[in-house]
């Protein structure tokens, strides 16, 4: 777990960089998934999964 926390956290700064810098290609989407897929297994999954789902649920409900 505090490796998947850190691991998190490097990655999210790192990507928070990329995004600075606009400068995203093909490894960097790979980069962006590892940490969908590190942020999934920490504590931090159910409040990202709630968001998601309310979102999802505004958009859902819009007509246009």
């Amino acid at each position: 777990m505090l490796v998947s926390m850190s691991a998190v956290l490097l990655l999210g700064l790192l990507i928070w960089f990329l995004l600075r810098i606009r400068y995203l290609r093909l490894p960097d989407v790979l980069l962006c998934g590892a940490f969908g897929f590190l942020l999934s297994t920490t504590v931090a999954a159910p409040v990202v999964q709630a968001f998601l789902d309310g979102v999802s649920g505004f958009l859902g409900q819009l007509r246009f």
